[in-house]
Order: C-alpha cells, then sequence, then structure tokens
C-alpha cells in the first residue's frame, strides 16, 4: 500500500514555507517529516501598501512554487495544501498568481481569510506548546497581517487579524530603513497601533492573557539573537522561552544600530534585519499594554494547523 504524503505549502508575505510529511496507518504512531523547509520571498515587498505584487515578487513567488513542486514530485507527495495570506488576499492581482501557479505547476492554491488564517495558527500552535488551562495571547506577525488570538489548550476565546504586518508597517514608518529608526517614528508606530489594536486591548483586558506565544519569524529570530546564533528550520525546538531581558536588550540593540550593524547581529537573517526592527515595536506595544511577562516561541504555526486538521 502506498503511503498517504501531505505536502502543505504556507505563501507567506515575506517567507513561503514547505512541510512535507508521512502519515502512519496506525492513528497512534508519529507523523514521519520528509522536508521542511522556507524561502524568503518577499511577495509584498514594493507593492503590498499599493494593493500589488510588483513584477519582481510574482516571478519569485513563481519560482519558488516551481521549486516546491519539484520536491512534491521528487516525495511522492499524494495530496497537496497549499494557503495564501494577506499579501495575495489584498492585492489587484492576487488572482492572477493564483491562477499562474496553477497553470505552471498544477498546484491550487487557497486564498484564506484573516480570521482562518488565526484559527489554523493556533491549531497549529498547539501542536508544538502546551498551553494548558491558563490563557495565552497568540501573537503571529507576518509580512502582511497581524493575527492576534487568546486561548488555552481547548478553547479560542478571541481572535482577530490586523492588517498591519512588518512590511506594511516598515513602507509606513521606516520606508528608509538603512539608517537607525528615528525616536519620532518609534512614536508614530506606537500611536498607529495603539488606535489599530484597541479591539485586541479591550480583549486583553477583559481576558487577561498571563503568556504572549509568538508564532512567527519574527519571534524566531528574537530567540535566535537570544543563542547568539542562526538556526535552521530543523533545529527548531517546538517552544522556546524568550527571556524578557533578552528581548528587551535585542530591542534596544535593533533601535539603536543602523541596517548593516542590525544584519550583523548574532542570530539574524539579514533579510529579517528592518522588519524585526517594527515587529519588536509592536511586541514592546502589546507587552505594555497586557503586562505580561513570560513569552514563548512556537516553531509551528498555519502549516502545522492544517495538518493538524488533515489528520482528524
Amino acid at each position: 500500500m502506498r503511503h498517504r504524503r501531505l505536502a502543505l505549502i504556507d505563501m507567506g508575505t515575506n517567507t513561503f514555507h514547505l512541510l512535507i510529511v508521512e502519515l502512519p496507518e496506525e492513528k497512534h504512531h508519529d507523523t514521519l517529516v520528509l522536508l521542511r523547509t522556507k524561502v524568503g520571498v518577499r511577495l509584498g515587498e514594493g507593492g503590498i501598501s499599493k494593493g500589488e505584487i510588483t513584477p519582481a515578487a510574482f516571478a519569485r513567488a513563481l519560482h519558488t512554487l516551481q521549486a516546491f513542486q519539484e520536491e512534491i514530485e521528487l516525495h511522492q507527495v499524494t495530496e497537496v495544501r497549499a494557503t495564501a495570506t494577506s499579501a495575495v488576499r489584498v492585492a489587484r492581482n492576487g488572482p492572477e498568481l493564483v491562477q499562474a501557479i496553477f497553470e505552471q505547476t498544477g498546484i491550487k492554491v487557497d486564498v484564506i481569510p484573516g480570521e482562518r488564517e488565526a484559527e489554523l495558527i493556533t491549531k497549529g500552535v498547539r501542536q508544538a506548546v502546551p498551553l494548558g488551562p491558563d490563557k495565552n495571547l497568540i501573537v503571529d506577525i507576518g509580512g502582511g497581517s497581524v493575527e492576534c488570538i487568546i486561548a488555552d489548550e481547548a478553547t479560542i476565546f478571541w481572535k482577530q487579524s490586523f492588517e498591519i504586518g512588518a512590511q506594511r508597517l516598515l513602507d509606513m514608518f521606516f520606508p528608509d530603513p538603512s539608517g537607525i529608526i528615528s525616536a519620532s517614528a518609534v512614536a508614530a508606530e506606537q500611536a498607529h497601533l495603539s488606535t489599530v489594536l484597541a479591539p485586541l486591548t479591550a480583549a486583553i483586558q477583559h481576558y487577561q492573557p498571563v503568556t504572549l506565544v509568538g508564532a512567527s519569524g519574527s519571534f524566531d529570530s528574537l530567540a535566535d539573537m537570544q543563542l547568539g546564533e542562526l538556526r535552521t528550520e530543523a533545529d527548531l525546538p517546538p517552544c522556546t522561552e524568550l527571556e524578557m531581558s533578552s528581548f528587551q536588550h535585542s530591542y534596544r540593540q535593533l533601535l539603536t544600530n543602523n541596517h548593516e550593524q542590525r544584519k550583523a547581529l548574532p542570530g539574524i537573517l539579514p533579510m529579517r534585519a528592518d522588519m524585526l526592527v517594527v515587529a519588536s515595536i509592536l511586541i514592546d506595544y502589546v507587552l505594555g499594554v497586557s503586562g505580561i511577562t513570560r513569552i514563548r516561541t512556537s516553531s509551528a504555526a498555519l502549516k502545522e494547523g492544517l495538518l493538524a486538521e488533515m489528520m482528524q
């Protein structure tokens, strides 16, 4: 009998992820991970704030999906699930990209709404982080949108997707990231967040989450900075404790260094050096309004949530 092999593709605004797994024949056995890889496609670069995917980003996306399709064929995958999020959701030429991907690779891409994204992220995080009976604030800072969820191990109490991802924040408040971000730009981003994230602030006051669980590349990068080394996707443990003192130290470094200095910091992926500045301002803002003092990072997010659903 041929094994059931799944390929899960998460086409994020900044990064495309591919996960290939073989499902066990017996329910209680472990899923075998055959491949876990990611590519920095920067789909939102240069166009997300204008509601379009630039020709260069369009080409990078197609090229990456063609490479993913080669891996899918190589691993004799039996089912493929591909999802696209914020950048494709809001772009005028998003449907065109979905069509081009299907024509050139045969992969059907499902463009999902933000609320569905939040639900899948929660299901993914639960695979990696023991949430327990306490309420957790799960935050996924994408390039295009930010998903915020208040949940425990069994229940989602509140969820919302905000179209304020790191690429958008970068375009708005830090359009020339070669230098040091000014104090006035930091204040402007904080003021913007206080307006846009008002529903989150209200939900935090109502539900009183005790832990922040980060489920995106920005949090992985902050954990890498804490370790002082850049880990690969395969090296990531399911869950990492991010010390508050470490976050505050990294945050100060990101704010006081220019682009070249940021890129050279131990644990930083050069592609993420600038987005991490605006993402850290967002994390600091959330910590401020919530009073949360514990941060955990999850190696699992949307694609693992899809996998969990498919295995039910």
